[in-house]
């Protein structure tokens, strides 16, 4: 039986101890993307599959049922279909960084195969990895936990609202138009 402590490397906590499945790496993405408009990453996607195999059943009803739907609605990927004998379907992602990404799905469903799609349209193309940060700390910031209510007077808990004395607007400083009268007013005085 395992001890704790060997489980405690696989855990996505990454204060305790980093997967090491996983490469480590900074954020990454494709530059500007969303600032004016989202691009679409995927640029490519092949379906592979065998016409008579039965691992390829849930690619081949994906194609019957869904695929025209779904390259409607992403007008900017291109897809392509090939059949071929006695092998296992696959997917193949170019995406616009130049990067490829191959996917088995043999014994696929057409709707696990639909969402697998989706997350294949929606990735930037960079593998999977471990994000790295450039500062670490326990707490995020040097003072602590911050909340809202960090600094008010603690005498605010017990009284009734709505209360007139806090209803109030106070002006921060005199406005420009009170500080000339005060002028004019300390000028006549004198």
């Amino acid at each position: 039986m395992p001890k704790i402590l060997d489980l405690s490397k696989f855990s996505l906590d990454r204060f305790i101890v980093h997967n090491p499945a996983l490469p480590e790496t900074y954020i990454r993405n494709a530059y500007y993307n969303g600032i004016g408009r989202f691009v679409c990453q995927l640029q490519r996607i092949t379906f592979k599959f065998c016409k008579t195999n039965m691992d390829s059943r849930g690619v081949r009803h994906f194609i019957e049922s869904q695929l025209v739907d779904w390259s409607r609605a992403n007008p900017g990927v291109v897809v392509y279909l090939k059949p071929r004998r006695h092998r296992s379907p696959v997917i193949v992602t170019e995406y616009m960084n130049g990067m490829n990404h191959w996917m088995s799905v043999k014994k696929f469903s057409a709707v696990e195969l639909g969402w697998w799609v989706d997350f294949l349209k929606n990735r930037s193309g960079y593998e999977l990895a471990q994000h790295l940060s450039p500062h670490t700390s326990i707490l995020p910031s040097v003072q602590g936990p911050w909340n809202p209510f960090i600094n008010r007077p603690t005498h605010l808990n017990i009284q009734q609202f709505p209360n007139q004395e806090r209803g109030q607007f106070v002006e921060p400083k005199p406005s420009a138009t009170q500080q000339l009268i005060d002028m004019a007013n300390d000028l006549n005085n004198k």
